[in-house]
């Protein structure tokens, strides 16, 4: 059977080819409904099906949008995906995921693939300081939205939340059930780096801690951000001799570590401990005891960055803080601070 053409489309519908694409595209030009009608039923009638790659060498711009996150096997970062293909799926795109597992030659890599796939836009939830990242995509004049992180390196648009405001409206929280001090376990990294929300957590921890007149020395923890590697941490830190009444986790992977940390040294939570995390992840309120945390609206963020992506003058004049989108944090409160 031969391979049915636009131009048989628009013989049955009785139109040019150009309505036709028209339609197919929605737009540049509109098309009259009782005309759309016609070349939506043709193309029905006649099993058409676009040739995606030829348009796309026409147009020299696909379908997709790039995603490239850090690791789709944690919880936060596998919920935002998600929420990112919803958006897309919504404006009629399909999403491609790279995973740089924290590397910086694997974003580069993701970079360069997805931006030679011409895809529509690329969201970029960076690995770390990005200075190759942001070369490369210098170099491609590429259009990139940040997500949930934003390196200094990059002065693309972002969407991110409220780190700071909403680790401090937790670390408030838990000093308000009368605990002596709140400890915090952070990141990995020894220094600030300025853009990443883990070091907002920790900066967020201190300005409560020295609103409530506490000392924050000896009392920051360093930990990978995964429950795996948190836990391990935690087992030392809890079965010291300075075990501390009260633990902000840098993300919730990292609570839910602390959480069975607990239970295998026999420490009541939060009788003798409570744990709060930071993300909302929907695990958190299937934890034993439900985590208490911080929200954000990640559906929205999502939305955010993939219309930010697609529409024209994406590259807007501006200072870096008005190139900023930055949404609310909301306390989320549970039992494992003390609560109901």
């Amino acid at each position: 059977m031969a391979k049915v053409t636009r131009d048989d489309v628009a013989r049955l519908a009785g139109t040019s080819t150009a309505v036709v694409s028209y339609v197919i595209n929605n737009g540049p030009r509109p098309v009259a409904p009782a005309t759309r009608e016609r070349v939506l039923a043709a193309i029905k009638e006649l099993g058409y099906r676009p040739d995606r790659v030829a348009q796309a060498m026409a147009s020299r711009r696909t379908d997709l949008i790039g995603l490239i996150v850090p690791d789709a096997r944690q919880p936060f970062f596998a919920e935002m995906a998600h929420a990112v293909e919803q958006a897309a799926a919504e404006r009629g795109k399909m999403v491609l995921v790279g995973n740089s597992d924290y590397l910086d030659e694997r974003e580069v890599h993701y970079l360069r693939a997805f931006l030679g796939m011409r895809v529509s836009g690329l969201i970029l939830i960076s690995q770390g300081p990005s200075e190759h990242a942001a070369a490369e995509i210098d170099a491609w004049d590429a259009r990139v939205v940040l997500l949930h992180r934003r390196p200094d390196a990059i002065d693309d648009v972002a969407v991110v939340t409220d780190d700071v405001g909403g680790a401090q409206l937790l670390t408030r929280h838990l000093l308000e059930h009368g605990h002596e001090y709140v400890a915090c376990l952070g990141g990995t990294e020894e220094t600030p780096v300025i853009g990443d929300p883990v070091t907002d957590h920790v900066e967020g921890w201190r300005r409560a801690m020295r609103e409530a007149g506490k000392s924050t020395e000896g009392r920051l923890f360093q930990a990978p951000y995964n429950r795996y590697a948190a836990y391990q941490v935690a087992l030392d830190l809890l079965a010291g001799p300075d075990r501390p009444p009260a633990i902000v986790c840098a993300t919730d992977d990292q609570a839910i570590g602390v959480l069975r940390a607990a239970r295998e040294l026999r420490i009541d939570v939060p009788g003798e401990l409570a744990v709060a995390g930071f993300d909302d992840v929907k695990e958190a309120a299937l934890t034993d005891p439900p985590l208490t945390t911080v929200a954000s609206d990640r559906e929205a963020m999502a939305r955010a960055a993939v219309d930010l992506v697609l529409d024209d003058g994406l590259r807007v004049a501006g200072s870096r803080r008005e190139r900023l989108k930055q949404f609310p944090s909301a306390l989320v409160v549970r039992r494992s601070c003390g609560c109901q």
